[in-house]
């Protein structure tokens, strides 16, 4: 299957240089590098190596606002984020690009994620091929309110509509509320099981505690920006209750507290419902 015309790779990274020499000649599209202030020699290497990647160096870490640049810089209809550790396999980036064209409403297509060597399914991938939202009839696939980054292709226009990643939620979490605000304008995100990407991680990465309370810190910003205060106060009670690292995400998250709620808007009652119902309460 030939490489879609239409489709461009967007990959942020910041001090994985040799991930990056690995992953990146695998893309079957052209390819934008957003350098997160690597200071590892990431931007002259890739630069020597790949000379067909754009890259666009960024002098301090945007967190994952460094997608939104990258899109930005795109101009293609549609965009695939890839990490520094993964890739699309062969025929993906047509495949999803041929169904985002075929299905208008789609905004996000989540691929099927295989990780490491042995092609482990993603354990996320098995929640939403069986997500309780069901599947629309002008979607590919299962109905979503959620994705994963690396996995999934966008819409350019309804990408940078919804606002693409801020700098406020940053990394990890950062699609939580992107995902919100999508299905809040009407937009669809589907997974769909025939488009697949690989994911190999790196061994640079951060210690599960570390990773747990950047997660706690994007969720209850978030909830601060799209979630009824209701739900706000429950996940800070939660988050007071959980342990040592939900309790420093509260702490790291106070200085983004003022930014989070000059664009706060909480989701409509639909999405509410939808949000109820992946929680299991459907009442």
């Amino acid at each position: 299957m030939s490489s879609p015309a239409d489709v461009t790779v967007v990959v942020m990274s910041r001090n994985r240089r040799e991930d990056l020499l690995r992953t990146l000649p695998r893309h079957e599209a052209p390819a934008v590098l957003v350098d997160n202030g690597s200071t590892d020699g990431t931007v002259d290497a890739v630069r020597a190596a790949l000379p067909g990647v754009t890259v666009l160096p960024q002098a301090r870490n945007l967190g994952s606002y460094a997608r939104t640049v990258g899109v930005e810089h795109a101009g293609t209809p549609f965009v695939a984020f890839a990490d520094d550790d993964s890739w699309w396999a062969p025929g993906a980036l047509a495949r999803g690009a041929a169904l985002m064209r075929a299905h208008p409403r789609l905004a996000v297509l989540n691929a099927r994620i295989l990780v490491g060597r042995e092609e482990r399914l993603d354990p996320v991938c098995a929640e939403m091929a069986a997500s309780p939202l069901g599947t629309p009839p002008d979607l590919p696939g299962p109905s979503l309110l959620g994705f994963v980054a690396c996995g999934a292709m966008v819409r350019t226009g309804a990408f940078l509509a919804a606002g693409g990643f801020d700098p406020v939620v940053r990394f990890p979490g950062e699609e939580e509320r992107l995902a919100l605000d999508l299905a809040a304008a009407g937009w669809g995100m589907a997974y769909v099981d025939e488009v697949t990407v690989h994911h190999h991680p790196s061994s640079r990465r951060h210690a599960p505690d570390q990773r747990q309370t950047a997660i706690w810190r994007s969720r209850l910003l978030t909830a601060l920006m799209r979630r009824p205060a209701p739900d706000v106060g429950r996940l800070v009670l939660q988050a007071l209750r959980g342990g040592a690292p939900t309790r420093r995400a509260l702490l790291r998250a106070l200085p983004d507290v003022p930014a989070a709620l000059r664009r706060r808007r909480p989701v409509p009652p639909a999405v509410r419902a939808d949000l109820r119902l992946l929680a299991g309460d459907a009442a």
